[in-house]
């Protein structure tokens, strides 16, 4: 019996660099998605943080359950830097994960790269119009 259209969460079950971005999304791995990303050793993942100012640790949920798996997490910000906030920094040095936060051409010029380097890399970006 068919059945109707079925919705799901956004995901990608690996890692792949980042081949284009911008008009609100991302392409990858012979695929695109509409929206912010959030890009984990799991896979690659839709990410619509509540507020894009104030990002807040329920943000990274995802990411804090994947921590020892990662060394390092990008912050693509959108068209340019935005700081993160101090009590966001500070749960990240908790778990022993350096965040750099960046525009986002920026973000996924420097995933790509460390992706390649086989490194513990994760990013979180927003999509740029």
């Amino acid at each position: 019996m068919a059945r109707g259209l079925e919705i799901r969460q956004a995901h990608f079950p690996g890692r792949a660099p980042i081949d284009a971005y911008g008009d609100g999304g991302f392409r990858f791995a012979d695929m695109s998605h509409r929206g912010s990303i959030l890009c984990l050793p799991s896979g690659i993942y839709g990410w619509e943080p509540q507020d894009r100012a104030a990002l807040t640790e329920a943000d990274f949920e995802r990411l804090f359950l994947e921590a020892e798996a990662v060394e390092v997490l990008l912050v693509g910000t959108g068209p340019s830097l935005q700081p993160l906030p101090r009590e966001l920094k500070a749960r990240f040095r908790e778990v022993r994960i350096t965040a750099d936060p960046m525009s986002t051409g920026a973000a996924v010029r420097t995933f790509n790269v460390l992706l390649a380097e086989d490194r513990a890399v994760a990013a979180a970006l927003f999509s740029v119009d």
